[in-house]
């Protein structure tokens, strides 16, 4: 059996290449979009991807399977676990629907669904045995549902796809699960799950990227509450401190439920020139994006330019500064080259925004502003209608600048109804070091809001002698 990992560092999401070696035929569990990792390792391998599923309808991220299966004919296979309000929509209808139980082989290999209910009702786990060498799972991908030293938060329904208070019942599930699918398992079954350190999908996922049932069992924060049968601890415990959602998960969960476009061959990138890219910014047919850190961003950048800074996250925050549910514009990278500028792409296709065209290599000879900023040692003093803290709300509760609101850089264009009024003055921001802050303020300035950037941002204010945060939650409203 070949079994590997496929990690994207970006939104911290582990997809999985399972193969039957003796047979020449494997499966992928939870592909992202930009599929050319999964066709490549079949091809190294020698082998055919004949089946393509995933652990639920995700939040965080674009799934692959319709377009895997799209560009391998691949048969899908999804859940039919969950009830009828988390039935795969119609992108689906070739696929298997697999209930508790449903058995994939590959050769040697199989592959069967366990309904794991909790983090969304219709999400399964998938334990894995090598009948090569046992009669016996010897893996459960978790999905979702178990991570290393944490769960699936329950939470997502009600802050990303409109529920209300499903929240409790879905950790009474995740309980559940835990207790008659988990724990049931012998202590040697390795646990594979969907996400690591970084995903908002959990509240405190650990780095390493595999654990054991056993060792989950025994040093878990949950452990104690399942050995005690502590279900009202577990819950409070769970729900307690769980990140803010970025606004973009409530677009993922409707289009990945739905089925997400297929998009095929990607089309050669555009490489603009000054001339050809000066001319479409005053027409306002594209939006640029500056790809560099917020200090290069700081001396120059071009007006109303969205900041993406680099491919380590340009899907998280490409989300964050593009919402492709209301803007149709096609996006123009700034990228060293033609590469660069095809990665970036790649990265965000995964959340569903596939409207990059082109690049240019430089911002030579295009007109440039300079973003405004103002020096921690000045803020006491400047002129300002709103100050306001765009990290996560537990980041913010741990200490802020007196007087700041919050939120989040992920969930800003979405709420914008809670900062005061275009024109009435100016909105200073900070983040913890400025990277996040100097994203979230570009989009808040292409939207038309005069913003003053926290030059350091709140570590910078808070290494000045006398500073002293606040803790705890405030009104989150800037306006208010």
């Amino acid at each position: 059996m070949l079994l590997e990992r496929i990690y994207d560092e970006d939104l911290a999401q582990a997809s999985y290449f399972i193969g039957c070696q003796a047979k020449g035929e494997a499966i992928v569990v939870d592909p992202r979009r930009d599929l050319d990792v999964y066709i490549e390792l079949a091809a190294k391998n020698g082998m055919t991807i004949t089946g393509v599923t995933e652990t639920h309808i995700h939040a965080d991220y674009l799934s692959g399977t319709r377009e895997l299966a799209a560009r391998t004919g691949a048969t899908m296979f999804v859940s039919d676990e969950g009830g009828p309000d988390w039935t795969y929509g119609a992108g689906f209808d070739s696929a298997v629907r697999m209930k508790h139980g449903h058995r994939i082989t590959l050769g040697n290999i199989t592959v069967e669904a366990v309904h794991t209910p909790g983090h969304t009702p219709e999400h399964l786990s998938f334990l894995v045995t090598d009948g090569a060498q046992s009669d016996e799972p010897g893996f459960m991908l978790t999905g979702d549902f178990v991570f290393v030293g944490d769960l699936g938060r329950p939470d997502l329904l009600d802050e990303a796809a409109g529920g209300v208070d499903t929240r409790f019942a879905g950790a009474e599930d995740l309980f559940a699960s835990l207790r008659d699918r988990f724990l049931t398992l012998p202590d040697y079954v390795q646990v594979l799950p969907a996400h690591g350190a970084g995903s908002a999908c959990g509240k405190a996922l650990g780095s390493v990227p595999s654990t054991t049932v056993g060792y989950e069992r025994n040093f878990s924060w949950w452990g104690k509450y399942l050995r005690n049968d502590d279900k009202r601890g577990f819950v409070e415990e769970l729900l307690s401190g769980q990140p803010d959602a970025h606004a973009y998960f409530g677009r993922m969960k409707v289009q990945n439920k739905l089925g997400p476009a297929v998009i095929g061959a990607a089309p050669e990138l555009t490489e603009y020139s000054v001339t050809e890219l000066a001319a479409a910014l005053a027409n306002d047919t594209v939006i640029f994006v500056d790809t560099r850190n917020h200090d290069e961003v700081h001396t120059g950048t071009v007006e109303r330019s969205l900041n993406v800074p680099g491919t380590q996250k340009a899907a998280s925050y490409g989300a964050w500064v593009y919402n492709p549910d209301v803007e149709t514009r096609p996006l123009v990278l700034l990228a060293a080259d033609r590469d660069e500028a095809a990665t970036l792409r790649d990265h965000l296709v995964r959340v569903g925004i596939d409207s990059v065209t082109g690049f240019i290599t430089s911002l030579a000879g295009l007109e440039l502003v300079t973003p405004e900023t103002v020096a921690p040692s000045e803020l006491a003093g400047h002129d300002h209608v709103a100050l306001l803290d765009v990290r996560n709300k537990t980041e913010y509760a741990d200490g802020h600048i007196p007087g700041a609101a919050q939120l989040s850089g992920g969930r800003l264009l979405w709420n914008l109804a809670e900062l005061p009024e275009k024109g009435a003055g100016t909105i200073v921001t900070y983040c913890q070091s400025g990277v996040r802050n100097s994203v979230a303020a570009s989009a808040l300035r292409r939207e038309g809001y005069k913003v003053a950037e926290l030059d350091g941002s709140y570590l910078a204010w808070n290494a000045i002698s006398g500073n002293q945060p606040a803790v705890g939650q405030l009104p989150s409203s800037a306006a208010a």
